[in-house]
């Protein structure tokens, strides 16, 4: 039985997965990917939720109410030790984007949304490559390549948070589990979450349990290529086997854009010894 916790991907086709809040049940964050063969585009309303694109893999361009920003991403693969392109969109806006003229190949597209509201942007910016923070985090198996795409520490959207991670094979990650399921600051806060998963090569798998304290949520997900795991609320560690490197997306927002996460306190005792 598939988890209900867990989006699986369309394995051809536009749409890869398509995760909204009301399939999610839950109040701010939404997540769509989408994969354009050569001369497709799409196109977008904002409506009341601001929107971050993400461009995965490819090279696509990107027209805002008539204003067209060209030849965004140059990633061939998600596991390329480079910084995706990235749109910030606020609410209200019309938003088509295509993969760029005379391309050859497939590009895929993360489309993250949050609501609108005070502290969005009213204006489109595109987030600078070159600026994204990229930091590794952890160490032994624990290790992570991560980077910031739209961090807590941006002031310019209301609710949305973007990061993309890399967990190598063999490694975890999420790790220790940590939950960020209540608005206690600066204890913790509260954010939905949900993570968008690649592996390398595309036929593996990894897992990933989302838990709380007292197991009233307690689900282990077996992810594949393209699949979604949503966190409500409780624990999310992840875990890539031997062979596969894992890489994530993870979309967040909550009724406060700060991201104070708590460590499960029956695993922090690991961290005493790093």
């Amino acid at each position: 039985m598939v988890s209900p916790l867990l989006a699986k991907a369309a394995p051809s086709g536009r749409e890869i997965v398509n995760v909204t809040p009301e399939r999610a049940g839950w109040t701010h964050v939404g997540f769509r990917a989408v994969r354009l063969n050569p001369s497709e585009s799409e196109t977008v309303d904002t409506g009341s939720r601001e929107l971050c694109l993400v461009v995965l893999t490819g090279t696509v361009d990107v027209t805002v109410d008539g204003v067209t920003y060209a030849k965004l991403g140059t990633r061939t693969s998600v596991f390329e030790e480079v910084s995706p392109a990235a749109v910030y969109v606020p609410a209200g806006k019309t938003v088509t984007f295509g993969n760029v003229p005379g391309a050859t190949t497939v590009a895929e597209v993360g489309l993250c949304t949050a609501p609108s509201g005070k502290g969005s942007s009213a204006e489109v910016f595109v987030i600078d490559s070159s600026t994204m923070r990229r930091s590794v985090r952890g160490q032994g198996t624990n290790t992570r390549y991560v980077c910031d795409i739209l961090p807590h520490d941006d002031p310019r959207a209301a609710h949305l948070l973007v990061v993309e991670v890399i967990t190598p094979a063999s490694h975890s990650s999420s790790y220790p589990p940590h939950k960020h399921d209540v608005e206690q600051p600066p204890v913790e806060t509260q954010l939905e979450e949900v993570y968008y998963h690649r592996l390398n090569p595309p036929q593996g798998f990894a897992f990933q349990r989302v838990y709380t304290d007292d197991r009233s949520i307690d689900e282990a997900c077996a992810v594949e290529d393209h699949d979604v795991v949503m966190v409500p609320r409780g624990y999310h560690p992840v875990t890539a086997p031997h062979g596969y490197d894992l890489y994530y997306l993870n979309v967040m927002a909550g009724p406060n854009r700060f991201w104070v996460f708590k460590n499960d306190p029956v695993h922090e005792w690991m961290l005493a010894k790093a």
